[in-house]
């Protein structure tokens, strides 16, 4: 394993999680701040390391596959941090919609990791490579979720409001992007080489 740049910044992302459980639980003045910096810090190193493998041309394999479970790690982490939140859900209606929210985002990545997987087994893979939709959805999802983190009003603007809206947003985005990648997907995934591939494999 080949342990550049942009890896370590993947790692970083990755190392980040149990930091960010911790101040979250900490009754520690400022850590909101804190919890809200480790959120940019998990964007901007979303951005660097793949500007930096390209850049710098340290692409690995390895690169490639963790960069983005270190994303859904992290996003997943504090959605689920987020859900047990009172402060965040003040109403039944708000809870509804945050969990439904949430399970559509969570949800998505499953649906859409798994559907790579099976079109790296044909050799598709190509045919769900990320697009801008994904792109959008994922700096609308970190920006809310920074947001809802850091809780307190900044400049008077009312952060989780306008978090749990961005949020909302983002799985209106989260779902407008599944749908485009199975629409991609489905002549392949409902053809007969397909099936007779799954069939061998179970």
């Amino acid at each position: 394993m080949n342990l550049n740049i942009p890896n370590i910044l993947t790692f970083a992302r990755i190392i980040m999680i149990p930091v960010l459980i911790l101040f979250y639980f900490l009754p520690l003045k400022g850590a909101n701040e804190i919890l809200a910096a480790i959120f940019v810090f998990a964007g901007i190193t979303d951005w660097l390391d793949g500007y930096l493998a390209r850049k710098l041309k340290q692409g690995t394999a390895f690169g490639a596959f963790l960069d983005p479970v270190a994303d859904k790690l992290i996003v997943c982490a504090a959605l689920v941090l987020l859900l047990g939140d009172d402060r965040v859900m003040e109403t039944v209606y708000s809870r509804i919609a945050f969990i439904l929210a949430c399970v559509t985002i969570i949800g998505r990545e499953i649906v859409i990791s798994a559907l790579r997987e099976w079109m790296a087994e044909l050799g598709k893979r190509a045919s769900v490579a990320v697009n801008i939709l994904g792109k959008v959805k994922t700096v609308v999802q970190i920006v809310a979720i920074t947001m809802l983190l850091y809780f307190d009003t900044l400049f008077e603007l009312p952060m989780v409001k306008l978090g749990e809206l961005l949020l909302y947003l983002s799985a209106a985005f989260t779902l407008w992007s599944m749908v485009v990648y199975l629409r991609s997907a489905w002549p392949i995934l409902t053809a007969r080489e397909g099936l007779d591939r799954a069939t061998d494999s179970e």
